[in-house]
């Protein structure tokens, strides 16, 4: 009996690239590959789409479009070239308006596409009937997805088959039309035996000549058996990568997959000996670039946690750059409750992101505490209809923390509403910066804001991952290990090296002289007008600025927006005052504790006259038998708002601090008088240290 021929699509220049490199990668770097891939035999590809499209303009200052087009050229003119789109995302950060929706489509149909794989993180109908409409209006194969996952151990009520077959019949139902099916599995989690009754149902109910294609990944360690399952409900496709972007947070490789099929019904169609070929043109062309360790790794905690595979790497190299990977596990742990109580959103951007943050605020400020945005809008309905209603007093606490109500209208409607989206706003600021009107231009503005209009006037930077050269290791050896400094009970670690020294993990520039200067006359007290710095409280990308040099501004404005780990945060003024001194520009990137801004403060009562500097040159000391208030979690001082001498009540907030993304207010724990303030806005604070003492 002959054997069935198992078609797949390559995903190592799309899914691989974003699971292992952030989809941080040159389109020069690995054309060769793709070349190479293409003359082993390979002709289905995920060529872009998802993060693979922003990510160009983000960091590597090149245009998607030509990324696109380059590689219909080096696929060949009969390669399938397919692309991911978040329904009414597309391919933004945010829910788009219809006529980008629109014209998202016809640019990659224009650039050399065939079909678009189309889903929604909230499995929600609603989301996928205009995109839908608008990617098969544009002569492209329009791939619908049901996004699925397995629940934390426990939990029941959706992503099991019925739930997976019940959306599909609502798919059909709303007309949307469509030329595949695809089970999307981000997480890795399901079960083998969901996949199985999963798919074949679907094939029961589906026309004969619709393929159904599954996809999933490696980081519970579950893919090969995934794919076999699939295979044995006669699923027409699979999704498979190659190395270095294959196993763990990836597809399984396409080697590994022949090799699990030996000896059974099924063999890959392709030529096993010309895919080694190209998978060493793969690896010499990514050699460079810096590879996680947790990328490659299984991780078996993974279906307690549904993390997909980009997201797990982002966050915990965050968790890394933020010194509390310790914490991780807890995070991970707490994951549970926060899908549990969410409504069972498929963990798939940007839902994958929600539930980790609120993880993270779980653990680090206790439940519910402090309820993330993202999360936060999501149980509220603002991204759509969840599978099932979320927790009601999750819902209870979400609308009273955020000042929401829940609503049932749809996002898409919200967005027509949204005069800051669609393609009228593109063109003001294209037109606003002179630059050409095209539907290119139109489509990279709308979908990647002020970020792709740096882009468009040539200030747009670098930011790929490259391994550093060899010689850092021989530096790091040679280097002295440093020295533990204690400074008003504070602990911190400095590394010196040369004119650089690096606190806790951020360096400074400094200047070290023999003897003493000549100290100020009042090195402590804020007389009026005094500058106050203002720094970054993460490392990313100026992609904003709103105040200028001479504005008054009123503590809490906006002086600028900072990129970081694809979201937008803004740089707030600390204090009221003058902008004295800008000391960055659009497109700059910035590192945590950098100074951007320099705000002269307005005039105010001081402690004692400049004339006078004794009693101002002694920093307050903690008064006896006073409390202190200590940093929950390491980051940066955004706003103080006590001062020495002020009276508080319980609760009051002192001070507020950046993490993790997130803000984060602390309260103090006592009445009474504010006896020391030891930190100021930008200071960079290590978990436990002391921030203010009552007493």
């Amino acid at each position: 009996m002959a054997k069935k021929l198992v078609r797949f699509m390559n995903t190592a220049f799309r899914d691989g690239f974003q699971s292992v490199y952030g989809a941080r990668v040159f389109t020069d770097d690995f054309m060769p590959a793709v070349e190479a891939a293409a003359a082993a035999g390979c002709n289905y590809f995920e060529a872009g789409g998802g993060a693979r499209f922003q990510a160009l303009y983000f960091y590597s200052n090149e245009c998607a479009f030509d990324m696109m087009d380059r590689f219909r050229a080096a696929a060949g003119p009969d390669a399938d070239l397919q692309t991911l789109a978040r329904g009414i995302n597309v391919v933004a950060l945010d829910s788009q308006p219809k006529d980008v929706i629109k014209l998202h489509a016809e640019m990659f149909k224009k650039h050399g596409i065939s079909s678009i794989r189309n889903f929604d993180a909230l499995n929600d109908v609603n989301n996928l009937i205009y995109s839908g409409q608008c990617i098969a209006e544009a002569g492209l194969k329009h791939q619908v997805v049901i996004s699925m996952m397995a629940l934390p151990p426990g939990c029941t009520g959706a992503h099991d088959a019925d739930f997976y077959v019940n959306m599909l019949k609502q798919i059909i139902d709303a007309g949307i039309p469509y030329h595949s099916v695809c089970f999307k599995d981000a997480s890795g989690t399901s079960f083998p035996s969901t996949v199985y009754d999963t798919i074949k149902r679907a094939k029961e109910i589906l026309p004969a000549d619709v393929p159904v294609q599954f996809h999933t990944h490696d980081t519970a360690g579950i893919g090969v058996i995934g794919y076999k399952a699939a295979l044995d409900a006669g699923v027409d496709v699979i999704d498979l990568s190659m190395a270095p972007c294959s196993g763990g947070t990836c597809q399984p490789d396409i080697m590994t997959m022949w090799h699990a099929l030996r000896g059974t019904d099924y063999e890959l169609d392709c030529d096993i000996d010309k895919i080694r070929e190209a998978e060493e043109v793969f690896k010499e062309c990514m050699k460079d670039y810096f590879l996680p360790p947790e990328a490659k790794a299984v991780e078996p905690i993974i279906p307690w946690s549904p993390m997909p595979g980009g997201a797990l790497t982002a966050n915990s190299q965050m968790m890394r750059d933020n010194n509390i990977m310790d914490r991780f596990p807890e995070v991970i742990e707490a994951m549970d409750e926060v899908v549990r109580r969410g409504g069972f959103g498929t963990s798939v951007t940007p839902v994958s992101q929600f539930y980790f943050q609120q993880a993270f605020n779980n653990v680090m400020m206790g439940k519910w505490k402090k309820v993330a945005e993202g999360y936060g809008k999501m149980v509220l309905g603002y991204f759509g209809k969840t599978p099932v209603a979320p927790d009601p007093e999750i819902m209870k606490i979400a609308s009273e923390q955020l000042g929401l109500e829940p609503t049932t209208r749809s996002p898409l409607e919200i967005n027509e509403e949204d005069p800051t989206k669609g393609l009228g706003c593109a063109q003001k600021k294209l037109e606003e910066n002179n630059l050409p009107v095209t539907d290119e231009n139109l489509f990279i503005t709308a979908s990647c804001g002020d970020k792709g209009i740096n882009y468009l006037l040539g200030k747009a930077t670098i930011g790929v991952r490259k391994n550093a050269a060899k010689e850092e290791k021989v530096e790091t050896k040679a280097a002295p290990e440093g020295y533990t400094v204690t400074v008003g009970g504070s602990t911190y670690a400095v590394k010196l090296d040369g004119n650089t020294a690096v606190v806790n993990g951020t360096a400074y520039n400094v200047n070290v002289a023999e003897g003493l200067a000549a100290a100020p006359a009042a090195p402590v007290a804020a007389a009026p007008g005094a500058k106050e710095a203002v720094k970054a409280q993460m490392p990313g990308a100026v992609v904003r600025i709103t105040a200028a040099q001479g504005s008054r501004v009123k503590a809490g404005d906006t002086l600028l927006v900072q990129e970081a780990m694809k979201m937008e945060v803004e740089v707030k003024a600390p204090m009221d005052g003058t902008v004295a001194e800008i000391l960055v520009a659009t497109g700059d990137q910035v590192n945590a504790d950098q100074v951007l801004l320099q705000i002269q403060a307005d005039g105010a009562p001081v402690a004692a006259p400049v004339a006078a500097p004794a009693p101002a040159a002694a920093a307050p000391a903690p008064a006896s038998g006073g409390e202190e208030v200590k940093a929950q979690m390491p980051g940066a001082v955004i706003k103080v708002l006590v001062a020495n001498g002020a009276a508080v009540k319980p609760g009051d907030t002192l001070l507020v601090q950046e993490a993790m993304k997130m803000e984060v207010e602390v309260k103090a724990p006592v009445g009474g008088t504010v006896t020391s303030v030891s930190v100021s806005a930008g200071d960079q604070v290590a978990s436990g240290q002391s921030l203010v003492t009552i007493a």
